[in-house]
């Protein structure tokens, strides 16, 4: 299968279904992936297929990859309409992103005052509250929640660590709504588990515990690039359009791409 990797702390520009116009950053190792979780339907491949020994990258690496990039964007008069933290794997994992998100605002204000800082993450590092503070500077701080089963996301999402769904509705909510889920439905089977989790059964508590969060939008999204591992089916359209119906009785935006 294809997968797609970065080598580089700055990639793009890529025209993103969701967010416009976005260049990309990705704080995590060059040529190879590095997450937290293991999802069975990442564009970048499973983890095991992608181990590298390659360093992340450093606070000087993304802003000085940054300014270079940015420089030669507007020589050719593109201006970007987002800055994306996203890459090989979950961004928050590097150490120093509390450190680079400042950095990048810096250069942001510099060249692109008008472009959103954005970042898409699987949010297993939310319990950190120097996590939650650094996210609170993004435009679009977009955080996944494909579900709320517990055995769904052990066998599609994979945590690589501690995952508790409900410490993670608890620490969600903490965001007081400056805040994006993102969710992924899907259907099909992989290693004899049913995977619609489009279903009352998953839908009704899901629902439930976005009134919880309160998040600013969601994000309802379905495959769109070839998944690691086979068996996975898109969601149905007029099945996600029901069910960002059911979400927006709650007074919440919902966007749907499928």
């Amino acid at each position: 299968m294809s997968t797609i990797i970065y080598d580089s702390p700055i990639f793009g520009p890529i025209h993103s279904r969701r967010l416009g116009i976005s260049l990309g950053i990705n704080l995590l190792p060059k040529g190879g992936k590095f997450c937290s979780f293991d999802c069975i339907y990442c564009e970048c491949g499973l983890n095991s297929e992608r181990r590298t020994k390659n360093p992340l990258p450093t606070a000087d690496e993304v802003e000085d990859g940054l300014r270079e990039k940015l420089k030669a964007l507007r020589q050719e008069g593109i201006v970007p309409d987002v800055l994306t933290f996203a890459g090989n794997g979950e961004p928050t994992l590097n150490p120093h992103f509390p450190e680079i998100v400042d950095r990048v605002l810096k250069v942001r204000d510099i060249y692109c005052p008008s472009a959103k800082l954005s970042i898409l993450s699987n949010a297993t590092q939310i319990r950190r509250p120097e996590i939650r503070e650094a996210l609170l500077r993004f435009d679009n701080n977009i955080l996944k929640l494909d579900t709320v089963n517990p055995t769904y996301i052990n066998n599609v999402d994979r945590p690589q660590g501690h995952y508790d769904v409900e410490e993670q509705i608890k620490c969600l909510a903490l965001f007081k709504g400056k805040c994006i889920i993102q969710t992924m439905l899907m259907k099909g089977e992989y290693e004899g588990h049913n995977l619609d989790n489009t279903t009352e059964q998953y839908i009704a508590p899901y629902i439930e515990a976005l009134g919880r969060i309160k998040p600013r939008a969601v994000m309802l999204y379905t495959l769109d690039r070839e998944t690691p591992v086979s068996g996975l089916e898109k969601a149905d359209p007029e099945v996600m359009e029901a069910i960002a119906t059911r979400i927006r009785a709650l007074g919440i935006e919902v966007s749907v791409s499928y």
